[in-house]
C-alpha cells in the first residue's frame, strides 16, 4: 500500500510543473465551457422564470421547440446556410492559396489584402454588406446596376436568395483565415515532388491532381467539417442584416435561439433549442475528431 502511495506521490511530484501550467486552462474551461453546458442542459428540463428554474418539466421544453410550426422551416434555413457556404465558400480559399503560392512578386501584399476582412469586427462587416445590398438606389450594387440602365434589385428582401446573399458576405469575412491555413499546408509540400512531376511531363492540372490534392486531402476534410460546424451556428449575420426576414426566410436555429432567450423571454425553450443544436453538432464534432486522428496518423 505504501509502495503504491509512493508511486502516486512520485508521479505528481514529477508532473507538478505540468499540472501547474494546466491549472489556469482547466479553471477557464470549467467556468466558461463545462459548467455552462451542463447547467444549460439541466435547466432545459425545467420551467424557467427568466433565468431561475421554477419547476421540473422533463422533456416538455424540447417537445414545445420541435413541435413549433416554424421549427422545420428554421432547420431547413440553417441547412441551406451550410449548403450554400460549401458551394460558395469552400473551394475559393483553396484556389486563392494555390495562386498566391505560385506568385513570385507581391505575394505578401496579396496575403495581407485578402486577410484584411477577417480582422474587421464581425458586426461591422455585416453592416457594410447590409448597405451594399440596400434595396433602393442608395445601395452600392443597385448604384452599379443603375450605371448599366437596370432597375434596383431587392437583394436581401427577396426571400428566394436572402440566404445566398448572406452566405456571400460570410465567405468574404472568413475567406482569409481559411486561405492562410491552405497556404501553410501548400508551403509544407516538398518542391522536389513538383520537379519530378515536371520531368515526367505532367501539366499544371496534372500536378495539382496528383501532387497537390493528395497532400491537402486531410486538411480539406478537416476544413469541410469545421465549416459545417461553424455555419450551422450562424446567428449574428441574419440578426444584423435581415432580422430573420423577409417573413422568416433567413431565420436560423441560432437566431431563433436568440429570439427565445432575449426577445420573447422563453428561456426554457431557448435552452432546449441549444440542446437540440448541441446534439446535432456533436455528431459533426465526432467526425471532426475521427478525421483529425487520420490526418495525425498520416503525418
Amino acid at each position: 500500500m505504501n509502495k503504491r502511495r509512493g508511486k502516486i506521490t512520485s508521479f505528481f511530484k514529477k508532473n507538478a510543473g505540468g499540472w501547474a501550467l494546466m491549472l489556469p486552462m482547466v479553471v477557464v474551461l470549467y467556468f466558461m465551457i463545462w459548467r455552462p453546458q451542463v447547467e444549460g442542459f439541466i435547466w432545459s428540463l425545467f420551467k424557467m422564470n427568466a433565468y431561475t428554474p421554477v419547476e421540473f418539466a422533463g422533456l416538455q421544453n424540447y417537445v414545445e421547440v420541435v413541435t413549433e410550426p416554424q421549427f422545420l422551416t428554421v432547420l431547413w434555413n440553417t441547412v441551406q446556410y451550410v449548403l450554400w457556404s460549401l458551394v460558395v465558400g469552400f473551394l475559393p480559399p483553396l484556389f486563392i492559396a494555390m495562386m498566391i503560392n505560385e506568385m513570385v512578386h507581391f505575394r505578401n501584399g496579396f496575403k495581407i489584402t485578402i486577410y484584411l476582412p477577417t480582422i474587421i469586427p464581425a458586426i461591422v462587416g455585416y453592416l457594410i454588406w447590409y448597405f451594399i445590398y440596400y434595396p433602393d438606389g442608395a445601395g452600392l450594387l443597385n448604384m452599379l446596376l443603375a450605371k448599366v440602365g437596370l432597375g434596383p434589385f431587392q437583394w436581401l428582401n427577396d426571400g428566394k436568395f436572402t440566404i445566398l446573399f448572406i452566405t456571400i458576405s460570410m465567405t468574404w469575412k472568413d475567406l482569409g483565415g481559411a486561405m492562410l491555413l491552405y497556404y501553410a499546408a501548400l508551403q509544407g509540400i516538398d518542391p522536389s515532388l513538383y520537379e519530378a512531376a515536371i520531368l515526367d511531363g505532367a501539366s499544371v492540372m496534372q500536378r495539382i491532381r496528383y501532387v497537390t490534392f493528395p497532400r491537402l486531402s486531410g486538411i480539406m476534410l478537416l476544413c469541410f467539417i469545421r465549416q459545417i460546424i461553424a455555419v450551422f451556428q450562424v446567428m449574428e449575420q441574419p440578426m444584423a442584416m435581415t432580422s430573420g426576414g423577409p417573413n422568416g426566410a433567413s431565420t436560423s436555429l441560432g437566431y431563433q435561439l436568440y429570439q427565445y432567450g432575449f426577445v420573447t423571454g422563453r428561456t426554457g425553450q431557448a435552452l432546449a433549442l441549444g440542446g437540440v443544436m448541441f446534439g446535432i453538432l456533436i455528431i459533426f464534432t465526432c467526425f471532426y475528431f475521427v478525421l483529425n486522428k487520420k490526418v495525425e496518423d498520416n503525418t
